[in-house]
């Protein structure tokens, strides 16, 4: 739904409307929602990522200050409410909702409440959003076509294939908890680009950690990545096997 389209509908909201729609707030249970994503996962629905998604809008426009405002928060808090009860009204028994039809409706709230500003700003921030989305694609695309390469590693003087999956596994291991900036197959695709056929199996695991060190400036949690990629070095050389974090909880006690 374009902003231009939204104006006129957002002229109709009387005082007497909004305490209907206050009204209705009551006890809603948005858990019966789902959200259908662009990549077609589904996924529960959270109204605190509408509030996030506001709070930024309103921090572009007012700054800082402004955003963390009293007035802004109760403002967000209750527009929050608005677009719950507004997709409420359309699924009243639940179902699935797509994340398009709930960006309409945060746009639609905005401008109800003359918040015009804050709704271009949204606008904005959901352009950014599909730019990034558009960007992470077709990273991920040349990803997977550096990580289908077959490579051949020594292990003990005897040439075997390069186990990519359980490569993955201890990137994934390494990244997990960490925020979704951390990309294990960011990680794995650098890995990757820097091995050779009949590299030695040491030198897989320096290109690991060597390769989530190089992306500590894009985002300091790789940082961490590196610390545990590195710890799984000392394991291996303690155990003698390649064990994640949570395998080593449960090998542990019997070291």
């Amino acid at each position: 739904m374009q902003l231009t389209a939204n104006v006129g509908e957002a002229k109709n909201l009387s005082l007497e409307n909004m305490r209907e729609i206050q009204g209705e707030a009551v006890g809603i249970d948005a858990g019966m929602m789902k959200v259908v994503r662009r990549n077609g996962s589904v996924v529960g629905f959270e109204p605190s990522k509408i509030s996030i998604a506001m709070t930024k809008a309103f921090l572009a426009v007012n700054g800082g200050q402004g955003a963390a405002s009293a007035r802004v928060r109760e403002l967000v808090s209750q527009l929050t409410q608005n677009v719950v009860v507004a997709l409420k009204r359309r699924n009243p028994t639940g179902g699935t909702v797509h994340i398009e039809d709930i960006q309409d409706q945060v746009e639609l709230a905005l401008m109800r409440y003359g918040e015009q500003g804050v709704a271009r700003s949204y606008v904005l921030y959901r352009e950014e959003r599909n730019q990034e989305r558009t960007r992470a694609k077709k990273e991920a695309e040349v990803d997977q076509s550096d990580t289908q390469t077959i490579l051949n590693m020594v292990v003990d003087g005897v040439s075997q294939p390069l186990d990519l999956v359980n490569l993955k596994r201890l990137i994934e291991d390494a990244c997990s908890g960490l925020g979704t900036a951390v990309i294990a197959d960011k990680v794995l695709s650098l890995t990757v680009r820097d091995l050779y056929d009949g590299v030695p199996f040491d030198e897989v695991n320096k290109s690991l950690i060597l390769s989530a060190r190089s992306l500590i400036e894009k985002d300091p949690a790789y940082s961490y990545v590196t610390a545990r990629l590195l710890l799984n070095d000392l394991r291996l050389e303690a155990v003698g096997t390649e064990l994640t974090r949570e395998e080593m909880v449960v090998r542990y006690p019997t070291y």
